[in-house]
């Protein structure tokens, strides 16, 4: 858990529902992380586990554990958010921490939290849906008038129609997944013949890791430095950066190594992108790290 993740925590402790017990809707050292930090802040814990995970370690840092998604595999498992919110009911938790990656992205999960009036450690649904999915986010920033990368929609099934979008934005592309992270989706495509299997393989692996089959177009930009601007936000409107991370030393598009400041990148670039992610924030209400 990172300092930025416990001031969301603290920032959830500002409103009036106190939290005494927090489930935790994740798996090995992301929820061994979180569990310490709860831990810490004088929370119980609730960790969540399926069968294939039923010794790993992350079960037996927390002060219970439950099976979820039985007769699941095991990464879907960890996206039966109905189950997962129905655990946290059942052991009488006040808030779900989603970690990264699986669920923590996902509007459907914060709603079904709210909904058994358990508190979400994270944005809002409707930030979610604004941001969480890439093409959304893509939109609210062209009305925040912060620059983007040019891309399409969600793809549709219609291969044909998939080709002329992709002759639009012109090859080469990139594929991606509109929704979650972590390199999940993500192909290269330079030439037209390429693109069906890589649809359909784009496809496959977003459904399995985040439950949703949704990809779109980008245009690649060729050697590209990945730099990502932090911020956080409390629930009084107030936005603010904490700098950059460069996140550019990679593999099949999963960071190895961030550092910060970022080594290669001219300060007034660095200076406009946080200001840019500033703007956003604050046009959406951002509340919590992001």
């Amino acid at each position: 858990l990172t300092s930025s993740n416990i001031l969301e925590v603290d920032n959830i402790l500002s409103t009036k529902r106190e939290i005494k017990k927090i489930l935790i809707a994740n798996r090995s050292e992301i929820a061994i992380r979180i569990s310490r930090a709860a831990t810490e802040l004088g929370f119980r814990t609730v960790s969540i586990y399926s069968y294939e995970d039923r010794f790993a370690l992350h079960r037996f840092k927390t002060d219970e554990s439950y099976l979820v998604g039985s007769g699941l595999g095991p990464i879907q498992a960890y996206l039966d958010y109905k189950g997962i919110v129905q655990i946290a009911v059942n052991s009488g938790c006040d808030a779900i921490h989603p970690g990264y990656g699986f669920l923590s992205e996902n509007p459907e999960f914060a709603d079904e939290c709210a909904k058994h009036n358990i508190i979400f450690v994270g944005p809002s649904p409707k930030i979610m849906r604004s941001l969480g999915n890439k093409v959304e986010a893509k939109k609210t920033a062209g009305k925040a008038k912060v620059p983007t990368i040019p891309s399409t929609g969600p793809l549709p099934k219609d291969l044909k129609k998939c080709k002329d979008l992709a002759k639009k934005i012109g090859y080469p592309i990139m594929l991606k997944a509109s929704w979650g992270g972590g390199g999940r989706g993500m192909r290269v495509i330079r030439k037209e013949t390429e693109l069906e299997n890589q649809i359909n393989t784009a496809r496959r692996e977003a459904k399995s890791a985040f439950g949703k089959d949704d990809v779109f177009f980008e245009k690649l930009i060729e050697k590209a430095f990945h730099v990502e601007v932090q911020i956080i936000g409390d629930t009084h409107g107030n936005i603010v950066h904490l700098f950059e991370r460069d996140c550019s030393m990679q593999r099949r598009y999963q960071k190895i190594i961030e550092e910060s400041p970022a080594p290669e990148i001219d300060r007034t670039v660095i200076e406009s992108m946080a200001a840019s992610a500033v703007k956003l924030a604050s046009d959406v209400k951002y509340e919590g790290a992001g």
